[in-house]
């Protein structure tokens, strides 16, 4: 599956300490598992500082409720509450890590990722903690996130990551010219998240009207409030009419975009119903041409 069941939500809106304790509630997001898992999604995302530490423990909550074995990704970068410590100096890695897994109640973390860079800390310092992590199989694997070309040849130079996570969507293309092209290169996976922009590209933002009660843009809109612009709404509306012709969602078409062009995508819904677009993605074929006419809408 290539699809990824994102859990940021979980308990907060990603890692902004603000939030903590908001976001979806432990039973919403039992339900967007077990909704998830239903749909065959096998892979859950979460990190530490997800609500503070809540996404990871109702994962581990949810695991053993169900005895379902997801495989699991987590990461480590963000302060786990307000004030508190960051980055990826070797210690702190080691010590989060540690409570990853009793949080999430495994014995081995899948993938674990350097959520951002840390220009505070050499990545070879970063890499020993990861290398003691594997060699005590307490992970598998690990990979980066948040990373430009620069970062990535950085950490070649010391060690290989199992992926590169970064945003990629219809609305945020910035890795297409140097960052995609070069994991490909060198055969690492890039999977992207927020592939439908913070939900901008389902059809809930609307010109001249407000925004959705519990929104990302009425809780969280400073990444995206640039979107607000006629140019976004007008390739917004040409979508709505392509997805149409298709039969399909937009959330549905823009995903299928972005699988065209990565490894993977790991989706954040926030109630079960909005995971109906990834049937949708998952069955549409997109040709070289298509995809480069849905590419058009927003250049």
């Amino acid at each position: 599956m290539r699809v990824v069941l994102g859990c940021g939500n979980f308990g907060g809106i990603g890692s902004a300490p603000a939030f903590f304790g908001k976001g979806e509630t432990r039973e919403q997001a039992f339900a967007l598992m077990d909704a998830g898992w239903k749909l065959g999604l096998r892979t859950f995302d979460t990190a530490d500082a997800y609500g503070g530490g809540r996404s990871e423990i109702w994962i581990g909550d949810w695991i053993q409720e169900t005895g379902h074995q997801p495989q699991i990704t987590t990461k480590t970068f963000n302060p786990m509450e307000a004030g508190a410590d960051q980055g990826l100096a070797r210690n702190r890695v080691l010590r989060q890590a540690e409570s990853s897994l009793e949080r999430l109640g495994i014995d081995r973390i899948d993938l674990y990722l350097a959520h951002d860079p840390d220009p505070r800390t050499p990545v070879a310092e970063t890499l020993s903690a990861f290398e003691e992590l594997v060699e005590n199989r307490l992970i598998e694997a690990w990979g980066v996130s948040n990373v430009g070309v620069a970062d990535l040849r950085e950490w070649l130079e010391v060690g290989r990551p199992a992926l590169v996570q970064n945003s990629y969507s219809l609305l945020d293309r910035g890795d297409e010219e140097e960052l995609i092209p070069f994991c490909a290169e060198h055969g690492i996976p890039y999977q992207a998240f927020s592939p439908l922009a913070g939900g901008w590209l389902t059809g809930k933002y609307r010109r001249g009207e407000a925004p959705p009660t519990g929104s990302r843009m009425t809780m969280r809109p400073e990444p995206y409030a640039h979107l607000e612009d006629e140019r976004v709404y007008a390739g917004l509306d040409e979508l709505v009419r392509m997805a149409a012709d298709r039969g399909v969602s937009t959330a549905g078409l823009a995903l299928a975009w972005a699988l065209g062009g990565t490894s993977s995508a790991a989706v954040g819904p926030r109630r079960p119903e909005h995971l109906e677009p990834v049937y949708e993605a998952l069955l549409l074929e997109l040709s070289p041409a298509d995809r480069k006419k849905v590419g058009s809408l927003f250049t």
